[in-house]
């Protein structure tokens, strides 16, 4: 469960900071105060200094302004998501009904790759707030194969259709999420499918370094197999029901501007990171209105 592995992992930084302290203060470089703050702060500047590395990695020939705007946005999207709701999340996740007085089309929720339903937040809340029936999943196991995903999105399909008497529902997808609902088109059919939104979708794959050449990452590769083979299973009327949002700064899915399919153009978000979009209000009010004009 990927929130155990990230209180795991808080845990360690939180010791390391301290271990680190404690030697400054012993070879008296740092006050003691200062040590005190510093198992809080390890967290925070192991999660800058990877996103700065991602981002220097990853950057294309864009206007330098959006380059840091974004850089300072996926820090702070980071550290929300990583350091506070993903690893405080205890019981697994459940389909939350519309808050909105007038019905609307259900809407499941799959995220990307390091990521469980808690990215989701923001969104989740301003669907249902206008009217959504909203299920986020979780995909397991975490580092293995694209293909043990479309299980679990059908059954998230299935449980929101018997929840609200809906023949279809739409899917958003984040990251590897847009790959685990293109798959589960493939072994399931797009006939319960009203639309499909990815964001920062990797769907020709990305250069990203992998330090860690899991089965999902491997299929992520830019130009993979795999994705070839996703590719040449679709046809046109998959294409049609499409949606993709990218962003020029994303700093995990690069080249960036090539992440779409034929005969889908991408609506392109300047200066904001790859888990912004999942934040960005922006975006999020984007996805309402595609999801308004997918039942319309």
């Amino acid at each position: 469960m990927l929130a155990r592995l990230l209180r795991h992992l808080l845990w360690v930084q939180f010791l390391s900071g301290a271990a680190v302290g404690w030697l400054l203060v012993s070879l008296d470089r740092i006050p003691l105060w200062f040590a005190l703050l510093l198992p809080a702060l390890f967290p925070v500047l192991t999660l800058a200094f990877a996103t700065i590395w991602t981002f220097a990695h990853s950057r294309g020939k864009e206007p330098a302004a959006m380059w840091w705007r974004s850089l300072i946005g996926e820090i702070w999207a980071g550290i929300q998501i990583f350091l506070f709701r993903q690893p405080r999340t205890s019981e697994p996740p459940t389909l939350l009904s519309a808050m909105g007085a007038e019905p609307r089309i259900p809407v499941v929720l799959v995220h990307g790759f390091l990521c469980n339903h808690r990215i989701w937040d923001d969104v989740a809340l301003a669907l249902r707030r206008q009217g959504h029936a909203v299920f986020a999943v979780n995909l397991e196991p975490i580092f293995g194969s694209i293909e043990n995903y479309p299980s679990t999105v059908e059954a998230a399909v299935q449980a929101l259709r018997n929840h609200t008497g809906r023949e279809q529902v739409a899917l958003v997808g984040h990251s590897m999420g847009g790959l685990a609902i293109r798959a589960w088109m493939r072994d399931f059919g797009s006939k319960h499918a009203a639309c499909v939104i990815t964001l920062g979708t990797p769907h020709w794959g990305t250069q990203a370094f992998m330090p860690v050449p899991t089965a999902n990452s491997m299929q992520m590769q830019w130009k993979s197999d795999w994705l070839n083979a996703l590719d040449a299973s679709e046809n046109p009327s998959v294409r049609q029901i499409m949606r993709i949002a990218l962003t020029p700064q994303d700093n995990i899915v690069f080249p960036q501007r090539t992440q779409t399919m034929d005969g889908v153009t991408p609506v392109v978000f300047e200066g904001i990171g790859h888990l912004q979009m999942c934040t960005s209000p922006q975006v999020i009010a984007w996805v309402a209105q595609e999801l308004y004009h997918c039942e319309h």
